[in-house]
């Protein structure tokens, strides 16, 4: 639930850093925390665990979700999903150890009537999710293009 003066638009980074290309959330979270302001935009950083991310979703209009997807489609891939307008399908994201994640959260949100009033998925399709750090040139070339777009959807709705 927000607090009192806290943004309604929240923008949560899933991923971790040490499985490669799934790392792809918390690199733009960082990016995009050296380029917002604190207080127009909330950034959260997340493992992934669904019943987290469906917890931070209270009180925000606005909820924009980033994530490396494993769906079979080109490494580089932005992939764009209204959650308000579709589903999110179960296999299309990567993860390992949480099973309740992120499409779990948004079709269990909106089976319960909880989801926000915008729900936006931007994910980028991973080549390799393996042990280690750094992300597949791919993705990383695709992450600078999705911050790029980001950074203009995020300071027009503050």
């Amino acid at each position: 639930m927000t607090e009192p003066g806290e943004p309604d638009t929240l923008v949560q980074c899933v991923g971790s850093p040490f499985r490669r290309d799934d790392g792809v959330g918390p690199v733009i979270a960082e990016a995009l925390r050296a380029r917002l302001p604190a207080d127009a935009v909330s950034i959260e950083t997340h493992w992934g665990e669904g019943g987290r991310l469906m917890a931070s979703w209270s009180g925000r209009r606005r909820v924009y979700i980033v994530d490396a997807a494993r769906s079979g489609a080109t490494p580089g891939t932005i992939h764009r999903i209204d959650a308000r307008r579709q589903s999110v399908p179960a296999n299309f994201l990567y993860y390992s150890t949480h099973r309740f994640g992120v499409a779990e959260a948004v079709e269990t949100a909106r089976a319960l009537g909880l989801l926000p009033a915008e729900l936006r998925l931007y994910c980028i399709e991973g080549e390799g999710f393996g042990p280690g750090e750094g992300l597949s040139a791919p993705v990383e070339s695709a992450a600078g293009d999705m911050l790029e777009e980001l950074v203009s959807i995020l300071t027009t709705a503050a």
